[in-house]
């Protein structure tokens, strides 16, 4: 039950809001419809305040009124899993908005509980928000060569969920080889660049991609405002470099495979057979079961239906006098699939000199290097590729031999190519749709070179939205949060324990400026008494400062801004899209002057890149001047997909930092206990009350509060952290 007063004003803005929003559509509006509109507003009714007891039902103060004036889409819907209902999904004609999609759904609960196992000294908090619109899209052109599992290579465009391709990890300093999976698949229309390798590889990529160098992950380009590590004309990109051009299946590539491995056919492996099926009817032999088998002759025939189709076959794969590039392509492959192998290096066996002498010269013709080794037991020499496996791939790719199962380059080390380095990077002055993926490693291999992806965002996922687009422009909104807070604080079986929030999701990430969730939130904290912190990084909780005083006034509060560092290269590089810190330390001067105690939190605390001395002691003395009333800090946490996001960062930025990551967290989620201790000691000099932690103890009574609203207490010592 609300005063009358207050309904007047609660019917007032809902009209406006919906003939504004039926003026934006150039409509007009019908009195008797807004009013009409109003009472079926998500199925509430509300009453008119101009009659007897009226009564406005708390559920939907905040639904479907939200950027009313500029709506551009209201009549879309979709079901999202785990919500009973369809959310209503809103576009917004806005700047921050475009291309962006907002499901409004009304959640059935908005306190978490968190987990007993867990070590937060909170046990439950409220994210309003799911999904963030801040993320980065790294991407490339579509027509990109990748590295499958199998040795070949497909367009990016043309990769799907599920296909095996080959990643990269981090192992005893240094990068190798691994098989993973592709997670996701999107593309999206950017801004392109080319950068040029010396070797003549070309890559078409958004400004933000990175690539693996041999001083960490570096974007495509950097801007004037940005400290964040780009390519530069001479870095070294680790890996093979440009893939070899796939050959041409034409006619003497048919033919050069054929005459390779039909004097072997009763040896050959079941891909081979097919393909030699394959080509012979495109020359109109037509084989019996079994496909192919032996014949007579300096070549073995196939059995076939008629003594002349055996005599074209002798004809067709006779050897020639003048044998073109392709010829040599398809003989290279044949003779692979029929007498090849791979130990380390690619191997060609046979005791027949012609086909020796063949070999090699077909090899030395497509720029190979060869050498001979032999002969064994039984009079057999080998051919053998020279070089590593630039030369194994680029044979792969070159010739294209059937049989793939022999190329495995797991664990194999990353190393600079030869010709490797960058040559020129330069805008196209286009955009161009580019495409990306998500892998179970993080990056891929994309024409030879190493080339970071987007991570997965798992969290997103559970709502059946893909890890890529989706995370940063389709947005959950829990647009009746603060009514089903309202509900639950006022259940009998509620205790009044602490609620934290901004734990998860910031809670005043920019979206909030516009669907003003908060207040509501803190309206509910502030009539139940109950006590509650807030942490995050925007100095938007400026705006509710009103109400953090009224929440103050009756029940223990404290804030907290996230600030890891004050050095502007490692904010851009581990925060790029956040208010900068020195916005943040401004809104702690600000809280702590209005009487709501607010600290800092250094979180998260990462050993070799915000610990330093000279990193935290500017930004101590930033916080002290700024009246925080503690200084918290966290080491790092790497629980679960956390892990591999932050492995992937670190192998990004700090290469060197990664065996001692690994030692770090080899045995699980959080840091040693004595290296916390050394985190926590670099915080001890400060000038500050120590933190407190928010569980409330078993047999503690709780202090009864005073009846809302009073005059604001003048700031005192109080809880010092969230954490």
């Amino acid at each position: 039950m609300v005063c009358a007063d207050g309904v007047a004003v609660a019917w007032r803005e809902v009209r406006r809001g919906l003939r504004l929003a039926q003026a934006h559509r150039g409509q007009r509006a019908d009195p008797r419809e807004v009013e009409r509109s109003i009472r079926l507003i998500g199925g509430v009714r509300f009453a008119s305040p101009h009659r007897t007891g009226a009564t406005v039902r708390r559920l939907c103060e905040h639904v479907f009124v939200r950027w009313a004036n500029l709506t551009i889409d209201e009549d879309e819907a979709a079901r999202l899993p785990g919500y009973r209902d369809p959310a209503h999904v809103r576009r917004f004609d806005a700047p921050e908005a475009l291309d962006m999609r907002f499901y409004e759904v009304h959640a059935k609960s908005a306190l978490n509980r968190v987990p007993e196992a867990s070590a937060m000294p909170f046990r439950w908090t409220i994210n309003p928000y799911r999904g963030c619109s801040h993320a980065c899209v790294y991407c490339l052109a579509g027509d990109t060569p990748v590295l499958m599992a199998d040795g070949s290579r497909r367009p990016l465009a043309g990769l799907r969920a599920g296909d095996e391709i080959y990643g990269s990890v981090g192992h005893e300093n240094r990068r190798r080889y691994v098989r993973t999976a592709v997670l996701a698949h999107w593309s999206t229309v950017k801004p392109a660049y080319r950068v040029t390798l010396e070797d003549g590889t070309e890559l078409i990529a958004s400004a933000d991609h990175r690539f693996l160098t041999a001083g960490g992950w570096k974007h495509v380009t950097g801007t004037r405002d940005t400290a964040e590590p780009h390519l530069t004309v001479g870095a070294s990109l680790l890996g093979t470099g440009r893939f070899a051009e796939s050959p041409a299946r034409t006619g003497a590539y048919e033919r050069g495979y054929l005459c390779a491995v039909l004097p072997r056919a009763a040896t050959l492996a079941a891909e081979a057979l097919a393909r030699a099926d394959r080509y012979l009817f495109a020359l109109g032999v037509h084989t019996r079961e079994p496909a192919l088998a032996a014949g007579s002759g300096r070549h073995r025939a196939t059995r076939t239906q008629a003594r002349s189709q055996r005599e074209r076959v002798r004809e067709k794969i006779g050897w020639p006098l003048d044998p073109s590039d392709e010829w040599r392509k398809g003989f290279l492959a044949g003779i692979f699939d029929a007498e090849g192998s791979v130990d380390g290096a690619i191997r060609i066996s046979s005791a027949d000199e012609t086909i020796l002498r063949w070999t090699e010269a077909c090899l030395h013709r497509l720029g190979f290097r060869t050498v001979r080794e032999g002969p064994d037991s039984i009079g057999a020499f080998v051919v053998r590729l020279r070089g590593g496996l630039r030369e194994r791939l680029s044979f792969y790719h070159l010739v294209d031999p059937a049989i793939r199962r022999e190329l495995d380059i797991d664990g194999m080390a990353l190393e600079p190519g030869r010709r490797t380095c960058v040559a020129s990077i330069e805008p196209l002055g286009t955009t161009l749709r580019l495409y990306d993926i998500t892998t179970g490693t993080g990056d891929f291999i994309a024409n030879g070179v190493v080339s970071h992806n987007c991570f997965a965002r798992p969290t997103h996922k559970y709502l059946d939205f893909d890890a890529g687009r989706d995370f940063e422009r389709e947005i959950v909104v829990k647009v009746n949060a603060p009514e089903v807070v309202r509900a639950e604080l006022a259940r009998p079986s509620w205790e009044g324990e602490h609620v934290a929030m901004g734990t998860n999701t910031d809670p005043y990430q920019w979206v909030e400026s516009r669907y003003r969730l908060m207040p509501g939130i803190w309206e509910a904290m502030r009539d139940a008494r109950n006590p509650c912190s807030i942490l995050t990084k925007s100095p938007l909780v400026l705006r509710d400062i009103e109400l953090l005083k009224e929440v103050a006034a009756v029940a223990d509060i404290h804030a907290n801004l996230s600030i890891p560092t004050l050095d502007a290269k490692a904010w851009r590089a581990t925060e790029p899209h956040t208010p900068h810190p020195r916005a943040r330390l401004e809104a702690l001067g600000e809280l702590n002057r209005a009487g709501i105690p607010t600290g800092v939190l250094v979180a998260p605390l990462m050993p070799g890149i915000n610990d330093a001395p000279d990193q935290l002691e500017p930004l101590l003395a930033a916080a002290a001047e700024g009246g925080a009333t503690g200084i918290g800090g966290i080491a790092l946490h790497l629980r679960g997909d956390v892990r591999k996001i932050f492995m992937d960062w670190l192998g990004d930025h700090r290469p060197d930092l990664v065996p001692l990551y690994d030692k770090l967290y080899a045995r699980g989620a959080y840091a040693p206990p004595a290296e916390r201790r050394r985190l926590a000691a670099l915080l001890d000099g400060a000038c500050l009350p120590p933190p407190s932690r928010f569980r409330k103890r078993q047999g503690e009574a709780a202090a009864t509060p005073e009846p809302w609203p009073r005059s604001a207490p003048a700031a005192t010592e109080a809880q010092a952290t969230l954490f």
